[in-house]
């Protein structure tokens, strides 16, 4: 056992007596308590859609899931992306492809959608795991407007509040396409994720 000397003793008894007298704290309001960004002022697909787009992200609506489809497949055709992968049985008709490293592009659905950041909210609990999302060079995500929030605050709650004592082993958030500024601080795309990636909104 380490001795205790008269100095340590009478530092432990200062710390004691602080604990058993709280200060109050002479800037309440500095301590994360308020959020430091302004409530939304528009509709959150207005939003989402604005900074995911600044983001150099693909936005496209859809009125509903005939629309849906219809958009997914032109899209495939037109880009001519024949390999596509995906595990969500949601779209399971447009996979050709069982191999993910070697596919076109990946389509996959989503927790949630932040407005204020455009960022696509993933998780390891979904039909697509840590991979899907990640490794094929082309992005697709699928969503609904009711998975609209405003803030990365109210998804976490979200995500806590659905999944409760079972958070699932990965939560991400995906702001836009992979990209880096690190070499030669020029601005690359595609380098540790997608290089493209799409956001299909569907109403309801």
């Amino acid at each position: 056992m380490i001795p205790v000397t008269p100095a340590k003793e009478n530092i432990l008894k200062k710390i004691r007596q602080a604990l058993s007298n709280p200060v109050p704290l002479p800037f309440p309001a500095s301590e994360g308590n308020n959020s430091v960004y302004q409530p939304p002022t528009d509709d959150l697909d207005v939003i989402f859609a604005g900074a995911f787009s600044q983001l150099q992200g693909k936005f496209v609506y859809c009125v509903d899931e005939g629309e849906l489809k219809t958009q997914l497949q032109q899209l495939l055709v037109n880009k001519d992306w024949k390999l596509v992968y995906t595990r969500d049985e949601a779209f399971t008709a447009l996979a050709t492809t069982t191999d993910l490293a070697a596919c076109d592009v990946s389509i996959t659905g989503c927790e949630l959608l932040v407005a204020r950041t455009g960022s696509i909210v993933l998780s390891a609990a979904q039909a697509g795991g840590r991979t899907t999302s990640v490794y094929a060079p082309v992005h697709i995500c699928v969503a609904y407007t009711h998975q609209l929030v405003y803030d990365v605050k109210d998804a976490l709650l979200q995500v806590k509040e659905k999944y409760k004592d079972g958070l699932p082993s990965l939560i991400s958030f995906a702001t836009g396409p992979s990209r880096t500024a690190d070499i030669e601080k020029t601005l690359v795309t595609g380098v540790h994720g997608p290089r493209e990636v799409y956001l299909f909104l569907v109403e309801g």
